[in-house]
């Protein structure tokens, strides 16, 4: 009995995959819930497992594009004996097979191959010069200038032909294009804009310093500045919600809850998983949950369902080390806010010069939808959040 291996649902709007890659071989032997291949699509990478035991046929190579439902592979049932064999003796079938052709070849006599002989006349067999009627020679013609060669070359003055020889050629991923596709589609459908602020991060860190072991011992979770920023961003939200809203033609979509896009840099590419209903989780929750799909997403274990219906979208360049940047919206998302990197810097405070350590945010918007004064004001409630943390607590 043989079980088909097809191709599950990809999600909303997405009809096609890219088989990136089998991870077991064609008649290899595979178990239940054994990871058989990967796929990727448009919006992320996701594995598919195999729901029986058994003998596995390939059906589909990798890098062909698949649709939903198609059939890739099929897993077929071993005999009891065959699972039993071990796997020196399930091989040798095939090598039996294999012999006698290699048998036949050995039996025929090797014919004697001999070089082909070919006379080749000799040269006084061929028309003399002297036959031709001779040719006087006269003087040198003279030839037409010519333009010397030119090789095309690159900036640093080698011939573009050489430089080529020390690149790779590969091409873009499906998901890398997607993401190409939808950054060139934000800049060019949406007004977006920037606005920046600093925030002093003192009394935060402060924060976590005094619970952070207590949290980690009463929740099993860490206490980590994602989920503290996500909950001052839910808290600016809150105080300008058209933020959280989007443009669906000449509609106005205001989402009643906070579905936080949390951007990660994956190896393949940077995706944005959605934690659901983020304004109704305690901070533990939000916690885990941003743990959860981050871990999820650089595993290559997304579902499509995971990276659609976002509202709002977090991102931190600092990891990297980014002191400032303009982060660009998630369509067709109305505001993004980016972190950078924590940074000790001398600022006055009281009429004296101290040592704090400092961050840039940023909120990119959609100015058609958000004006200046919305996107300043909430910046301005997220960067009061973090700089005195009582306030998301009490929510004032």
């Amino acid at each position: 009995m043989a079980v088909d291996i097809r191709i599950p649902p990809l999600g909303e709007s997405i009809t096609e995959a890219t088989l990136v890659r089998w991870l077991k071989d064609d008649g290899a032997h595979v178990d239940v819930d054994d990871v058989v291949l990967e796929l990727e699509t448009e919006k992320a990478a996701m594995e598919v497992q195999a729901e029986t035991a058994g003998r596995l046929s390939i059906v589909v190579p990798a890098g062909s594009r698949v649709e939903p439902g198609s059939v890739v592979g099929r897993i077929t049932e071993e005999a009891p004996a065959e699972r039993a064999a071990p796997p020196a003796e399930r091989a040798a079938p095939v090598a039996e097979r294999a012999a006698p052709v290699e048998s036949v070849a050995a039996a025929r006599p090797a014919a004697p191959v001999e070089a082909p002989h070919r006379e080749t006349p000799a040269r006084a067999e061929t028309p003399a010069r002297a036959e031709t009627p001779a040719r006087v020679p006269g003087p040198p013609r003279a030839e037409p200038p010519r333009p010397p060669k030119t090789t095309p070359h690159d900036g640093d003055g080698r011939s573009v032909a050489a430089s080529e020889t020390d690149a790779e050629r590969e091409p873009m991923s499906q998901l890398r294009r997607t993401i190409a596709a939808r950054l060139v589609e934000a800049q060019r459908t949406a007004a977006i804009l920037t606005t920046f602020n600093e925030v002093d991060l003192g009394e935060l860190m402060a924060l976590r310093a005094r619970h952070r072991e207590r949290f980690r011992a009463k929740h099993g979770v860490d206490l980590g500045l994602m989920s503290l920023f996500a909950r001052a961003v839910i808290h600016g939200l809150h105080e300008v919600p058209i933020l959280n809203a989007r443009i669906d033609g000449t509609d106005i979509v205001k989402p009643r809850r906070v579905h936080l896009g949390i951007a990660v840099s994956t190896p393949r590419g940077l995706v944005v998983p959605v934690v659901r209903d983020a304004d109704d989780q305690s901070l533990a929750a939000l916690e885990k949950a941003i743990g959860d799909v981050a871990r999820r997403a650089r595993e290559g274990k997304l579902a499509p369902g995971d990276l659609a219906g976002g509202t709002f979208t977090l991102t931190n360049g600092g990891v990297f080390g980014s002191l400032l940047s303009t982060p660009i919206l998630n369509p067709p998302q109305s505001g993004i806010l980016g972190m950078h990197k924590i940074e000790d810097r001398p600022v006055a405070r009281e009429g004296q010069v101290v040592i704090r350590p400092m961050m840039y945010v940023a909120v990119s918007y959609d100015h058609r939808l958000v004006d200046g004064e919305q996107a300043v004001t909430f910046l301005v409630r997220v960067k009061e959040a973090l700089e005195d943390p009582a306030r998301m607590v009490l929510e004032v």
